[in-house]
């Protein structure tokens, strides 16, 4: 008896190649995830492109801003240290000064010196006045040292809530000063000496809290710098979990992908063949 029942497969065409078709779109995917993973391990990074990972790759830019802005800051903080260490630079001249001025004043009192060593110890101990004085004038890059003033220090990535900077002053008006016509401090007689002595004993003083101060201003911007560093350590710890390849992950991926273009390649080789088997049944 004829078999009956309807036909469900076509077991060889030559009109459309679906296995082909098939073979070849996987053979794609394949192309490119092997593609996407030697980007990958040749650059080193985890996204290479937006499509990667869209989300990671935005919070990766803000944290490599953020670092940025950071290592600015620890610059801003860096220079700040450099002008206060400038500052004591010249304070540590003025101290000398400031006690040689001292044993003078003292050296002046003695009954035994004649006006001619008192004119020497005067000439000596003005020549160190106008010398002090002079330090006043003295600027960092077209900053003054000791205006007094407060700077203000930049030590945050977003600039918010400065460090003050106190400053120094030193100078013309000041209790350094002991060229004015207020103080003018002359040892050419005891009283005088006795006088000067005073006005150098007040700006040693003053000298140790001035030098305090820049102490103290230093020790603190050292210490915002060693936070920027901690900060963008972990920054960028961060920052390698969302963009750095894991290297034995990928280059796992890419031995698979690999092995599977491979493959799929001899099998739309083998596809394409198909049609040739379909052709020599009509010979």
């Amino acid at each position: 008896m004829p078999r009956t029942g309807r036909l469900t497969e076509r077991v060889m065409v030559i009109n459309t190649n679906t296995s082909a078709l098939s073979t070849a779109s996987l053979l794609q995917k394949s192309s490119t995830a092997l593609s996407a993973s030697l980007s990958r391990l040749s650059s080193g990074s985890k996204i290479t492109s937006p499509a990667d990972d869209s989300a990671g790759l935005a919070v990766s830019m803000n944290l490599v801003a953020e670092m940025g802005n950071n290592t600015a800051a620890t610059s801003n903080i860096g220079n700040a240290i450099s002008f206060n260490q400038t500052q004591d630079g010249y304070l540590q001249q003025v101290s000398s000064a400031l006690d040689r001025m001292s044993e003078l004043a003292v050296q002046a009192q003695d009954v035994t010196k004649s006006s001619s060593d008192l004119t020497l110890y005067n000439n000596e101990f003005s020549t160190l006045a106008t010398y002090v004085n002079s330090v006043g004038t003295q600027s960092f890059n077209g900053v003054s040292l000791f205006n007094g003033l407060t700077l203000q220090v930049a030590v945050n990535s977003d600039g918010a809530n400065p460090y003050a900077n106190k400053g120094v002053e030193l100078g013309a008006g000041t209790v350094y000063d002991m060229t004015s016509t207020g103080t003018n401090a002359d040892l050419s007689t005891s009283t005088g000496a006795l006088a000067a002595l005073g006005f150098v004993t007040s700006a040693i003083s003053q000298l140790a809290t001035d030098r305090a101060k820049i102490g103290a201003n230093e020790e603190t911007l050292t210490d915002y710098s060693n936070q920027l560093s901690t900060l963008n350590n972990n920054l960028s710890a961060a920052n390698s979990q969302i963009m750095d390849v894991d290297v034995a992950e990928e280059s796992t991926n890419y031995a698979k992908e690999n092995i599977l273009v491979q493959t799929g390649t001899a099998m739309l080789a083998q596809a394409n063949s198909l049609p040739q088997i379909a052709l020599k049944l009509l010979q």
